[in-house]
């Protein structure tokens, strides 16, 4: 991991970076505001809008911190310049997916339809066309809080093995099994 730490940042134009005390970083961008705390014994250095990441000694632990600091920074980064979207597809016959405002409706095969409430900071969309499986669409600036959020609504009902059924993110390839063959 301490390759990945040892990368410069680019901060594109539009974004401002402060570091506070105990590496407490604001990032603001287009997009919206991110404040975290990063870990205090790393060194953040900003020079010509180019962000580096040192450490203060080469123990298992700093090295570790040194590539997770670098890359929630650039997560921090991108997501008020770009932002993250991630897409969940309902595979299933009568699955379905609706939402008004911040809540999330779907019919998943059970008795009764499941109600998802919605965190403010990720916006949500569904999309259900005639012929297509639903498709839930999640963006977000903090791709932390969006991951656990998709993570979340794919745990209602996971791709089952055999036919494919249930919550998986658009483009996931599943392990696929066999079913029973006929005896002869």
């Amino acid at each position: 991991m301490s390759r990945i730490g040892k990368n410069p940042i680019t901060v594109p134009q539009g974004v401002t970076l402060t570091i506070g005390d105990n590496n407490l970083v604001t990032v603001k961008g287009p997009k919206g505001e991110i404040v975290k705390s990063l870990n205090k014994d790393m060194h953040i250095k900003m020079e010509e809008n180019v962000l580096t990441i040192e450490r203060p000694s080469e123990s298992k632990e700093h090295k570790s911190f040194h590539g997770l600091t670098r890359a929630l920074l650039n997560n921090m980064i991108i997501g008020v310049s770009e932002g993250f979207k991630k897409e969940l597809e309902l595979v299933g016959v009568g699955y379905r997916a609706t939402n008004s405002g911040q809540k999330l409706e779907m019919a998943l095969g059970f008795s009764h339809n499941v109600v998802f409430e919605i965190p403010s900071e990720v916006k949500l969309e569904t999309k259900s066309e005639k012929g297509q499986n639903p498709i839930i669409t999640l963006t977000s600036i903090d791709n932390q809080l969006l991951g656990a959020v998709a993570a979340k609504i794919r745990s209602l009902r996971k791709p089952e093995p055999y036919k494919g059924k249930g919550i998986k993110f658009v483009g996931e390839q599943l392990r696929r099994k066999a079913g029973k063959t006929a005896a002869s």
